[in-house]
């Protein structure tokens, strides 16, 4: 899955997102910028249940960002909301649960937490922006 018991980070190099302070449960999220096979966009990495997760920060429903200002998660902190049109997702799976995408799925970046900081691992066609 995408906590850091899942990848031995000695052998899969990863990007430094940020500290692992950075992320609180249910707090923003860090975003970062990626290219993909559909252009520039970003990634977004957060928090959830003590647990690092990170996603294409591409709405399921109408492929725009899904956060405002940074902020993924609804009010009530337990779950990933479409700033643009409401569509809720599951923190911990992606998993589209609310709104027109309904059982659509956000794109999994695989990440690692270890030595104080976040990590993620590109695979695919998604990878990190050279002119970040």
């Amino acid at each position: 899955m995408q906590d850091s018991s899942a990848l031995d980070a000695t052998t899969a190099p990863g990007v430094r997102v940020c500290a692992s302070s950075d992320l609180v449960n249910g707090g923003l999220g860090v975003k970062v910028p990626v290219a993909d096979g559909a252009g520039q966009t970003t990634a977004f990495f957060l928090r959830y249940q003590d647990h690092v997760h990170g996603y294409l920060n591409r709405c399921a429903h109408v492929g725009v960002e899904l956060d405002w200002e940074g902020s993924f998660f609804t009010r009530a902190g337990d779950l990933i909301m479409c700033a643009r049109h409401g569509a809720t997702y599951q923190p911990d799976t992606g998993l589209c649960v609310g709104g027109p995408c309904k059982n659509g799925r956000l794109t999994v970046l695989t990440v690692s937490e270890h030595d104080g900081a976040v990590y993620w691992h590109p695979s695919g066609k998604i990878v990190p922006r050279n002119d970040a």
